[in-house]
């Protein structure tokens, strides 16, 4: 018996689920190696957003027995490591979004944390991420679990954790988690309650946590009427969103929110997209042929579990165009801190590094602090808990370009419900003084000079990928360009040098930074999740003269891609030498 086929049947007899069980045990009587030793190469590795992968059997895909252990892990830890008071059990929220498998990974999940004694307060129904993360942070749970996939292919799924301050795990608690998930048997031996939704410990959530939501959301917005009536378009793209982002439009006046009638409904298996990320083509055209035929203002999109948001609006023509995130987080930094700051002018904007440096103008303008962190909304949120406990304040926006913002400090997370409402208050003032959200770019580059940005990746699927991937970093580093595109690189920072002199939310990361000066900066770094390097370039120049800042925008995007686009020459140059 080879190695593999002990693998093979060792998972199998430990998978308490027959439907996983046959289908592994087709493709070990079928004798496909190549598959089974995908399907067994390891287990899903946990990291900082949990795990994530596609369904199906074995130990590196999604399914029943990978929940189970990993939630028995995750149980290990939290009873070695959080303080108990009395002899109340410690508190645990738990939610999904709609995809086919969510609802049975969730019970699991239930009926082995209140097997292991915790008591579980959880969503009977799909429920947005953000939504979630809000109920533990208010219930006071030691931590919260939300099994989605987010914006994932339709094959995937996935389960996330949140500490108990409500932000996203981070090290050392990834690690130590993980490490307890190893030293799980098999899963079929962990013990779990026979009926995890009828369990005494187990307790569906109210509708009145929606409604405290909204009143914490509303505390955090401008009081600003502006012209409500605007018409919008709105699609969740088969995600969660699509009552809830409508009620809370609805409840803050806005009566002319336009469904996406196909895309409405919660469906996990996603029938009208190929891939259900708002940022990818023609995921808005649905959305954009019906703004077109209502002669919309203004369209809304969240993806599948509501924690991002995606803007287009009509431009010159009439044509659609969907707003880049740093388009989308600067018109927001600057709309709230033109109307103040709930907190009397004191706090602070973040955003991530790879967003745009228009940020930090747009805070100093108005006189509030600035940080920048590393990527993911787990570090704009710890940058956020840290500066509070400094006394710089509140957080007023966090941002990051991947159509992540966090307004407020409602959600310890990104979240699409309150950022689409705050947009939406943006555009209703926009058009009450006759303008649009199209003008308001205007407005922005008129005060602050023409930004752009743009991304070039480049792909590495051979087996050495990894490999090429780091040697090209590595030649970055020990001899960088001069120029790029007839730019000079006056100056580069690497970011796995310093950590000790920075903040914990910009630590070491495998990060180069090439400054252009006045003119701008790009950066690389090695994807976390592809194998692929990725190139950010943020370029700005002065307003033009003749005002036809959009002809400029474009120009300047051109260019922005030659930028991009020679770096990743040099780079791929740079491994044949």
């Amino acid at each position: 018996m080879s190695e593999l086929q002990e693998r093979v049947e060792a998972w199998i007899a430990g998978d308490p689920d027959s439907v996983t069980r046959r289908e592994l045990q087709r493709l070990l009587d079928a004798g496909d190696t190549t598959e089974l030793e995908d399907r067994m190469d390891g287990t899903l590795a946990f990291g900082t957003a949990g795990i994530r992968g596609v369904v199906g059997a074995g130990s590196n895909r999604m399914n029943r027995a990978t929940v189970i252990r990993t939630t028995a892990g995750l149980a290990a830890h939290l009873l070695d490591t959080v303080d108990r008071e009395g002899t109340a059990a410690p508190l645990i929220v738990v939610g999904r979004d709609a995809r086919p498998s969510s609802e049975a990974f969730m019970e699991d999940t239930i009926g082995v944390l209140t097997a292991a004694g915790f008591a579980v307060k959880y969503f009977s129904a799909p429920t947005p991420t953000p939504l979630v993360a809000y109920a533990g942070l208010q219930l006071g749970a030691c931590t919260s679990i939300v099994i989605t996939a987010s914006h994932n292919p339709p094959a995937d799924n996935g389960y996330k954790v949140y500490a108990p301050n409500g932000v996203q795990i981070v090290s050392p608690m990834d690690t130590q988690i993980a490490e307890r998930i190893e030293a799980v048997g098999p899963a079929n031996e962990v013990p779990r309650a026979a009926d995890p939704f009828g369990a005494s410990m187990a307790e569906s959530i109210d509708d009145e946590m929606f409604e405290q939501y909204l009143r914490d959301v509303a505390s955090s917005l401008p009081p600003i009427a502006g012209d409500r009536g605007i018409s919008i378009v709105y699609t969740p793209m088969h995600g969660v969103g699509g009552w809830f982002v409508t009620e809370a439009f609805r409840r803050f006046g806005f009566p002319k929110v336009n469904p996406v009638a196909r895309q409405f409904a919660p469906d996990g298996t996603f029938p009208t997209v190929d891939f259900p990320n708002p940022e990818e083509p023609g995921a808005l055209d649905l959305a954009h042929e019906l703004a077109e035929a209502i002669d919309a203002d203004l369209v809304i999109a969240n993806d599948p579990d509501t924690d991002r948001l995606a803007v287009s609006v009509p431009g010159p023509g009439g044509v659609w165009r969907a707003l880049s995130g740093n388009q989308i987080g600067c018109l927001l930094a600057e709309f709230l801190l033109e109307h103040g700051t709930p907190h009397d002018g004191a706090g602070f904007v973040v955003n991530s590094i790879v967003s745009s440096p228009l940020l930090r103008t747009i805070a100093d303008t108005h006189g509030v602090g600035y940080e920048r962190t590393l990527t993911g909304f787990k570090w704009i949120w710890n940058a956020a808990l840290d500066l509070a406990d400094s006394g710089t304040g509140s957080l007023i926006l966090g941002y990051e370009e991947a159509l992540g913002y966090s307004v407020g400090t409602t959600v310890r997370d990104k979240d699409g419900i309150s950022a689409s409402l705050a947009f939406g208050i943006l555009a209703a003032e926009a058009h009450s003084s006759g303008r649009t959200v199209f003008d308001r770019i205007g407005d922005l580059y008129e005060r602050y000079g023409v930004w752009t940005s743009t991304q070039v990746s480049l792909r590495m699927d051979t087996p050495d990928g990894a490999e090429r991937i780091a040697t090209a970093m590595d030649h970055l580093r020990s001899a960088p360009p001069t120029t790029l595109a007839g730019f000079d690189i006056v100056d580069t920072t690497d970011y796995l040098d310093g950590a000790e002199q920075r903040p914990r939310y910009l630590g070491a990361s495998n990060l180069m930074e090439l400054d252009l000066g006045e003119s701008g900066r790009v950066l690389a770094r090695p994807s976390g999740t592809e194998p692929k390097l990725k190139i950010y370039v943020d370029l700005n120049e002065p307003f033009p003269i003749e005002g036809d800042w959009f002809g400029a925008e474009g120009a300047l995007k051109n260019v922005a891609d030659d930028v991009g686009n020679a770096l990743a020459d040099w780079l791929m140059s740079s491994l044949d030498r």
